[in-house]
């Protein structure tokens, strides 16, 4: 399990509930919501996409009337984190008109409105990441550099708009490799050697975390001479990697760290009993625990009610940054102040009111506010916020554990 997924998951609960206790929004108005894991695969976030659009009973519903089914099941939604699997859902939602803000999604190519028009995002496009790593490679005088990429949307994408602004910027690269975590190892080993075998000291990788992990622990087996890593914002800002020693120093781009009054209390306020009242909940603390919620069974020891989630140190309870979720706290409230803009006036809201998806896409394309933690939120034409990023440096410090500055 993700720690850190589910960390987004329960902070779109978390915004939910505190948009709930609001007066001034949405007021005499109860949100409800679901929660569905993609897995991280294209197929079940279609399937959920779906679902979404004809309601979730997975049968088919023989009857003579079509009216249940001529609304969608829901008027929008948050998500997903990776690019490919929000481009496979939001060419489904796209022709329902059906929105998605994604809190996570950055392809330049999902700012699109022909092939994406119900799609919106609360984090900036890869089109921008991609120009401002070019100038600072240039700003460094680092003009021989390498570079890697996970082989998806998200590396793909965000590698050809960083080569492009490379080549206007006068960089020369040496090779430009991509591989995914799933391809055959050999392929990953291929990676690997290009890089210790390279004259460039310098290199940037457009890769997701997850392929980072792998291509760090092979690299790790003959460590190539000291390296500079420039990272994009998927990895450079994830807390796991500052334990390789070699990405010290590390520099990138991230986007703004954020204090969300009130989670952490949320995010710690679980016990073994509400857990258990959720199957991502139960395979958390199962997970974190070491210990089955169910009683002692194959071989694990049962939960005995010592388990301290306070004294846990994990993504999931680690806020001490709060970049990405706190653009899932801007995405929830997005939606909630659309739909305030379609049934509500200055002081009470219309309980009966009827809507659609399409009038919800068309007044979250124009919400303009400013969120309880004193963030910005608007979308431009494209659907997307404007691009604001932190310089990233990765530090070592005296105790030899890593720090991001």
């Amino acid at each position: 399990m993700d720690f850190r997924e589910l960390r987004f998951a329960r902070a779109m609960e978390f915004t939910i509930h505190e948009i709930n206790n609001r007066t001034d929004l949405l007021p005499g108005i109860t949100l409800g919501y679901q929660i569905h894991d993609s897995c991280s695969e294209a197929p079940m976030a279609v399937k959920v996409a779906f679902q979404f659009a004809n309601g979730m009973e997975p049968f088919y519903n023989d009857t003579d009337s079509c009216s249940k089914s001529a609304a969608a099941a829901v008027p929008a939604l948050v998500g997903e984190s990776a690019s490919t699997t929000s481009i496979s859902m939001a060419r489904n939602l796209g022709l329902f008109g059906i929105p998605q803000v994604s809190h996570y999604s950055t392809c330049a190519c999902l700012s699109d409105k022909r092939q994406y028009p119900a799609f919106l995002r609360t984090i900036p496009s890869d089109h921008h990441q991609a120009a401002a790593l070019a100038r600072m490679v240039k700003h460094f005088g680092w003009t021989w550099i390498g570079a890697v990429r996970s082989d998806t949307d998200y590396g793909n994408y965000g590698m050809a708009s960083f080569l492009k602004a490379a080549q206007e910027e006068g960089i020369c690269v040496e090779y430009s490799e991509s591989y995914y975590r799933t391809q055959p190892r050999s392929k990953l080993e291929r990676v690997a050697n290009v890089i210790r075998r390279s004259t460039a000291r310098v290199i940037v990788a457009f890769v997701n975390s997850g392929d980072m992990r792998f291509l760090l622990e092979e690299l790790a087996k003959q460590p190539p001479p000291p390296l500079q890593w420039i990272g994009s914002e998927t990895w450079v800002t994830h807390p796991e990697f500052l334990k390789y020693n070699m990405c010290a120093g590390a520099i990138g781009f991230g986007v703004p760290h954020s204090v969300i009054p009130g989670l952490r209390e949320f995010l710690l306020d679980l016990s073994p009993a509400q857990a258990l009242k959720s199957p991502l909940l139960t395979e958390f603390w199962e997970s974190s625990f070491s210990c089955s919620l169910k009683g002692s069974s194959e071989g694990a020891r049962g939960c005995n009610g010592s388990e301290d989630i306070r004294a846990l140190q994990n993504p999931y309870t680690d806020t001490s940054q709060l970049r990405i979720t706190n653009l899932v706290y801007k995405a929830t409230y997005a939606i909630a102040h659309a739909i305030h803009g379609v049934i509500c006036n200055d002081t009470q809201c219309d309980k009966s009111a009827k809507f659609t998806p399409l009038q919800i896409l068309n007044q979250l394309k124009r919400v303009n506010f400013t969120a309880k933690n004193g963030f910005q939120v608007s979308f431009d034409s494209s659907g997307d916020p404007v691009a604001v990023y932190e310089l990233i440096n990765w530090q070592k410090e005296r105790s030899a554990t890593g720090q991001t500055l």
